[in-house]
């Protein structure tokens, strides 16, 4: 049976959540702060498709951290796949953090 929108939506605000819960090894924030997750659509069947970035592509955790992003956004209820695209375009730069990122980094 398909999704309701108001699933999909909840689905939504569970993958923030998600996103918030892991951090770069390297970087006290978290990936959703530090503005790694480009997107991430859920379809009507519950599949996820995560577009995320690195902070650079010779990044250390550049094999695990799109692993356990998929783990953590497979294991939210009614999210039957997870997929993660890796991607560095655009490259990540310290624009993409969010003001509390910056703050807690010592840029603001």
């Amino acid at each position: 049976m398909p999704l309701t929108q108001e699933r999909i939506d909840e689905i939504g605000e569970e993958l923030v959540d998600v996103f918030k819960s892991i951090y770069d090894p390297e970087i006290p924030v978290d990936i959703y702060e530090l503005g790694l997750i480009y997107d991430a659509v859920i379809n009507e069947d519950g599949k996820v498709t995560v577009t995320m970035t690195l902070t650079t592509p010779n990044c250390p955790v550049a094999e695990s951290l799109p692993l356990e992003v998929k783990e953590n956004v497979a294991s939210v209820k009614d999210v039957s796949e997870a997929e993660v695209i890796l991607t560095f375009e655009p490259p990540w730069d310290r624009d993409m953090m969010s003001e509390e990122a910056k703050f807690d980094l010592g840029f603001l």
